[in-house]
């Protein structure tokens, strides 16, 4: 049998040449690295500084724990995320490494004996929150200890531009100054420009390389519908695609959590809420339901998320607009960690950026973040409402051009929409909204567009005036849906001050005149949700690169599940903790009748063999 990975790990440590390869074969049990993961290693292993962005999903973790375990003394890794320091850990006491965490969840006493741990030299990982690490007593400490690496987890967080900004983050610069000849790793899926070059001020990584892997994640598929009632949308799409799988729902409120929770039971799915204001023990339970079980639902505000490493999540669908893109990357990005197909969802509605430009208005922030704010939301928006691939435009928000124009695998692409010369409909509709005095909803417009004889219509004499009624061309889902292409445009902007109000803005000036081309995608009755249905059936849409490949023996699968279940149970920790999906599809696939044979199978190393070869080869037999 190979020798156990943690005495390849102490090997290394004791001075034998580091192998990077070999030690990432010998503990994680995969067979190579992928895209710039090498590199990356190397470079930190040899002492160097530097940011990484990599998608969710991408390995970013092993870009620190591999340096970690092939350098003297423990990497410590900084994280916001009590979940992921837990999940980590655990994995890599799986894999026979020596990791632990220091954090508010631990006692006095079992934070003495992690610190004794560190003291001594029997520790490779330590992850550590950063309000902790920042109190004097935890920097002192840290300054008797032999420290291998730092690692920034979640970096983003430092800057105030990040989607996720957090103010303990910037006290983190204080580790390039107390720490300067330690190599500082600073990790995140989601950047722009400005949030990189904050990060990179923050945390002292002038002069460092950045590694920038590809942002794309082709196993997703990306799909934004009209919202009419969401949660009927929500229940239909869970029931013909992803019935019976894990899956994340986003709601902006608690209130909507909580309904859509209970609206999603009623209909038989194993659906449970997450916010803030619930109980602290009902929320855990929750959560922890989420990562151990198979096939629930999880619906939640955007406080959770973060660090949940749960590889088999099938869809996130989000009722309510996210503020970024940033945001909506990382959220969807929970998704598919495990790279198999899976659905990034989305119902969305005028109403959507009326209540975002609101919370922005209301914001206590400077101006200056305001307008940030503002081109970010109506970036997400220019998403929501292109015509063209999604993925690429997507993408091209973090700067990177894909070699094809089109993904085949987002609903534009899939099912593209027709698009027409919608100059004389924007006419009509920036024309109605200046002749009411700029002091109306969409839904008013509207009424007046098509003629509807409403009591308001009546009370603000708007019957008498010259649009009443020129748009009955149209019906009111069509009409709903010029307004929300005009405002990805610019030439309408919400008033949130004004409840919605709807005013024109400078560029309107060019479309009356006749002189701005405007092209509308068509909105015809239920055709973007019937062409969603009919075409996308289990994830079927990602490519065939992306598809998991040969699949195994369906009973053996269910057999395997079941013990690694039963394992998880007693060791108290996630399913995939143990094994992964990908792993045991990988035994189902191959079945393995020898221990040897069960090594060749990514995802189990020397540890695993150990702990569970003979197990495993006997249910294969």
């Amino acid at each position: 049998m190979p020798v156990p990975a943690i005495a390849s790990v102490r090997n290394v440590k004791s001075g034998i040449a580091p192998d990077a390869l070999a030690v990432l074969n010998s503990v994680f049990g995969l067979p190579g690295f992928r895209g710039a993961q090498e590199e990356i290693v190397r470079h930190v292993t040899d002492g160097g500084n530097c940011l990484v962005l990599m998608p969710t999903g991408g390995g970013k973790s092993l870009c620190y724990q591999l340096p970690a375990l092939l350098r003297e003394g423990c990497g410590i890794v900084v994280s916001p995320l009590i979940a992921l320091m837990r999940d980590q850990v655990a994995g890599l006491l799986e894999a026979g490494v020596k990791a632990a965490v220091l954090n508010s969840t631990l006692s006095p006493s079992e934070a003495s004996a992690v610190e004794a741990r560190l003291l001594a030299g029997d520790l490779d990982l330590l992850y550590i929150a950063p309000e902790r690490l920042l109190t004097p007593r935890c920097l002192a400490m840290l300054g008797r200890a032999r420290v291998a690496l730092f690692a920034i987890d979640e970096a983003h967080c430092v800057s105030q531009w990040g989607h996720d900004f957090r103010p303990e983050y910037i006290g983190l610069s204080v580790i390039a100054e107390r720490f300067p000849d330690v190599p500082r790793i600073a990790l995140t899926a989601t950047a722009d420009d400005l949030t990189r070059r904050e990060i990179i001020d923050r945390l002292g990584l002038a002069g460092a390389p950045s590694f920038v892997a590809s942002f794309d994640r082709p196993n997703i598929r990306y799909e934004i519908v009209d919202k009419q009632n969401a949660q009927t949308q929500l229940k239909t799409f869970i029931a013909e695609r992803h019935a019976g799988d894990a899956g994340i729902v986003y709601c902006l409120s608690r209130a909507k959590v909580e309904d859509t929770a209970a609206a999603l039971t009623k209909a038989g799915v194993a659906a449970l809420p997450y916010h803030a204001g619930l109980d602290a023990g009902l929320r855990a339970r929750n959560q922890d339901r989420f990562i151990n079980e198979d096939g629930v639902v999880i619906v939640a505000t955007v406080a959770f998320g973060m660090g949940i490493d749960k590889p088999d999540v099938r869809f996130v669908a989000h009722l309510d607009l996210p503020k970024s893109i940033e945001a909506y990357y990382q959220e969807t990005g929970r998704a598919g960690r495990d790279g198999k197909p899976s659905s990034a969802w989305m119902a969305y509605g005028l109403s959507d950026i009326v209540q975002q430009r609101r919370m922005i208005d209301e914001s206590s922030g400077a101006e200056s973040f305001k307008r940030v704010s503002i081109g970010k939301l109506d970036a997400l928006v220019g998403l929501a409402e292109t015509t063209n691939c999604r993925r690429t435009r997507l993408l091209g928000y973090f700067g990177e051009t894909p070699a094809a124009a089109k993904c085949g695998n987002c609903d534009n692409c899939l099912s593209p929409p027709v698009v027409r010369d919608g100059k004389v409909i924007a006419q009509k509709l920036l024309s109605c909204a200046y002749r009411t005095g700029q002091r109306f909803g969409a839904m008013h417009l509207i009424d007046i567009l098509v003629g509807r004889l409403t009591e308001r219509v009546r009370q603000f004499g708007h019957d008498k005036i010259s649009v009443f009624g020129v748009g009955g061309e149209l019906n009111e889902k069509q009409w709903r849906g010029a307004i929300r292409q005009l405002v990805a445009m610019g030439h309408l902007q919400p008033d949130s001050e004004a409840f919605g109000a709807l005013r024109l803005t400078e560029t309107a000036r060019g479309v009356l005149k006749g002189e701005t081309e405007v092209m509308l995608r068509e909105e015809t009755p239920g055709t973007r949700i019937r062409a969603s249905r009919t075409r996308s059936r289990r994830g079927d849409l990602a490519p065939a690169s992306t598809a998991a490949g040969k699949t195994g023996d369906p009973t053996l699968v269910g057999v395997l599940r079941a013990w690694r279940s039963e394992v998880a149970r007693q060791r108290g920790v996630p399913a995939y903790v143990v094994l992964h999906d990908s792993t045991i599809d990988g035994i189902a696939t191959q079945r393995p009748t020898t221990l040897t044979q069960l090594r060749g199978i990514p995802g189990i190393g020397d540890k695993k063999l150990e702990h569970y070869g003979e197990e495993l080869i006997a249910l294969v037999k």
